[in-house]
């Protein structure tokens, strides 16, 4: 979830463990996939040259108990190793709002996990600029994006199936913070788009939507015709914004079909 300065940013709990269809498997979101992976190369580089920031919130006894605790509450329900998954998926995620926070000048707090809900940073000022608020946004998607593409990676490799389960879970809950809803992520991202950017944002999630025959994408595009009519959009466009945000959508929709996961289970 998008950090609010002084106020809390909150994750999606996330969705109950589902189940794996062992032989789905689709050619054409493998290969698409492989060019995500290639796109992506820029961003693995970059979280592993950051790995050192990704750890500083480790050492806050805060985020650490926390951690601890949701971990502890996930484990009991779903097994240490997807609660381990889902906890490591959603710190990566928050840490992305602190690195870019950081990056325009604006402390951060280190995350705090709350069980059943997910976890929020605090950010210590007000953010004014609309194209901040958006890359602040959506930082927390591209790292998140960054974690299920190396639990997929690690899936690929080791046939472990509870890898490709957590990848799609963490692409899940991504995909959740898109909405351009209250303080998730999308609704950050949304706030730099002009009114044009925003209707073309949801015809081109509706187009991918049919072509992958993707419920989860038809959602994120319905939801954003829906704050397209009744938020207010920028006075200028916001094109990067825009095309990382329907990238963002599109990755984390294949990574769910080609881990092979059946929702709802």
């Amino acid at each position: 979830m998008t950090p609010l300065a002084n106020a809390p940013s909150v994750e999606d709990a996330p969705p109950k463990t589902p189940g794996v269809r062992e032989s789905w498997r689709s050619g054409g979101f493998l290969a698409a996939l492989g060019a995500l992976l290639l796109k992506f190369k820029t961003l693995i580089l970059l979280l592993l040259t950051k790995a050192k920031l990704l750890l500083l919130g480790l050492a806050k006894l805060k985020t650490l108990l926390s951690m601890l605790a949701y971990f502890g509450t996930y484990w009991a329900m779903y097994g240490w190793k997807y609660a381990a998954g889902i906890v490591i998926s959603i710190y990566v995620h928050e840490m992305g709002h602190v690195f870019a926070a950081r990056r325009y000048g604006i402390k951060a707090s280190a995350p705090v996990f709350i069980p059943f809900v997910g976890a929020f940073i605090l950010l210590r000022e007000q953010v004014t600029d609309v194209r901040v608020n958006a890359r602040i946004g959506l930082a927390g998607p591209v790292f998140g994006l960054g974690a299920a593409l190396a639990f997929y990676a690690a899936y690929l490799a080791t046939n472990i199936q509870i890898l490709g389960v957590i990848a799609a879970s963490g692409a899940l809950i991504n995909m959740f913070n898109l909405l351009p809803v209250f303080f998730l992520d999308g609704a950050r991202g949304y706030s730099s788009l002009s009114r044009n950017d925003r209707w073309t944002l949801v015809g081109a999630l509706t187009g991918i939507a049919f072509l992958l025959h993707d419920p989860l994408l038809a959602g994120l595009a319905l939801v954003g015709a829906v704050a397209s009519v009744v938020g207010t959009p920028s006075e200028e466009g916001d094109k990067p914004t825009f095309f990382l945000y329907l990238f963002l959508a599109t990755a984390f929709s294949v990574i769910v079909h080609a881990s092979g996961v059946r929702l709802g289970h």
